[in-house]
């Protein structure tokens, strides 16, 4: 009888099948983690830990879920499975039926129980810290906190993390420092101390801790913020792998530089381009990077879904596959089919802007006054391609491309 059997039946979430792991596992989502950051740092010789580990381990890459946003590649990542399956294919979306624009945080948008959820009816015990809340009610959903085999809170609302809510008390006396800032590379920091903390106490058989991209909003890979991140990064990294856990780390979406030479935001205001050909109130453009932190990106990124009469469909396709710095304009269908989106809540045309430019509505709906350096944004092909990184060597089958939303099946399946 081998390891596997004597810890009983593999874990099946959304008909894919998960072994129960012989030591904890740790997932984390470095988000906005383009492929480029680790390494400079590590040439500055700043992080020991992941040089050593991506050279005992395994170092690959993935791609993500497009469009290459925050909450759609996390839901990915937690369910193991793409938005067309659960449901979440972007933070913004136009209700159809209620003629309104919704925000997608509430969890009653998500259509598939995640794997934590499903491990822990299992009988296993899970842990999950988020950067903002925004992503815990999505992430935590289908956890049983009366149990005391599950823990989930943010860093950004730890301080009112409750029994009742999140399966733990105090959260900041047990994790030993303040309330972060949300705008701050504090608020990843508090999410790999409390990773660490809970490994040490909880001892969770699988946790998932994911941060925010501030920092890779603002800097560059090789630049000195974005090294002294790293470098903190790294310092968790090797607690993390002391303490004898599968450590995997991926990313939800990379990033790029997204501005013209003078520093301002290279946009494509696509409302005001369609309201000046078919009028106003003829589409509706919805950007689904929209959420409520849109201070460091100011709502601008490289995916945009436009709402249309069938009628104007094609006309609309037609002018902006015309729009320079625009990589796809394609009908919702085959957006579906190539992009594996829900139907239901993306518009008729979906757009993808290039790798330096970014999709707007209209000039005057975007406040750029949070942006203090010039813009780094995400969305598109450009930001697919992300790290994959493990503390195990891995195998992967010939053949196979791996996804971001297949680091758990990295961790639990594949690792030797």
């Amino acid at each position: 009888m081998n390891m596997h059997s004597k810890l009983g039946a593999d874990v099946v979430a959304n008909e894919r099948s998960y072994r129960r792991p012989e030591k904890p596992v740790v997932v984390i989502c470095i988000d906005g983690s383009e492929p480029g950051y680790i390494e400079r740092a590590i040439e500055k010789g700043l992080c020991p830990n992941l040089d050593r580990i991506m050279k005992t381990g395994a170092n690959t890459t993935a791609l993500s879920v497009i469009p290459s946003f925050t909450n759609p590649n996390n839901l990915s990542i937690i369910t193991g499975r793409p938005p067309a399956w659960h449901g979440i294919a972007g933070n913004f979306f136009y209700d159809r039926e209620a003629k309104e624009e919704v925000m997608m945080n509430d969890a009653r948008f998500l259509r598939a129980p995640t794997i934590l959820a499903e491990f822990q009816k299992a009988g296993c015990k899970v842990a999950m810290v988020t950067a903002k809340d925004k992503l815990r009610t999505l992430l935590g959903k289908g956890l049983d906190f009366s149990s005391g085999t599950a823990i989930a809170f943010s860093s950004e609302k730890a301080d009112k993390a409750n029994k009742a809510e999140n399966g733990i008390d105090n959260v900041l006396d047990f994790v030993g420092l303040p309330v972060p800032e949300v705008y701050s590379a504090d608020l990843s920091e508090f999410v790999f101390a409390a990773g660490v903390k809970l490994l040490k106490t909880f001892q969770p058989d699988v946790m998932y801790l994911s941060t925010t991209d501030y920092v890779q909003h603002k800097a560059a890979p090789g630049s000195e913020i974005a090294n002294s991140f790293y470098k903190m990064f790294d310092r968790y990294v090797g607690e993390l792998d002391a303490l004898g856990c599968t450590l995997v780390m991926t990313a939800d979406h990379g990033m790029n530089d997204k501005h013209l030479a003078d520093g301002q935001p290279d946009v494509i205001y696509l409302q005001e381009i369609l309201d000046e050909k078919f009028g106003a109130g003829a589409t509706r453009v919805i950007l689904p990077i929209t959420d409520p932190y849109v201070a460091h990106h100011g709502a601008l990124g490289s995916f945009a879904t436009v709402y249309v009469d069938a009628d104007k469909s094609q006309a609309v396709i037609d002018l902006v596959k015309g729009i320079e710095g625009v990589e796809v304009a394609i009908p919702a269908k085959e957006a579906c089919e190539r992009f594996e989106l829900p139907a239901d809540r993306i518009g008729d045309v979906v757009v993808l802007s290039g790798k330096h430019k970014v999709l707007g509505t209209a000039a005057a709906k975007h406040d750029l006054s949070g942006l203090t350096e010039p813009l780094r944004s995400h969305g598109g092909l450009t930001e697919q391609t992300v790290p994959m990184i493990a503390n195990r060597k891995i195998e992967v089958p010939a053949g196979r491309t791996l996804r971001n939303f297949d680091v758990f099946d990295v961790a639990l399946n594949l690792v030797r």
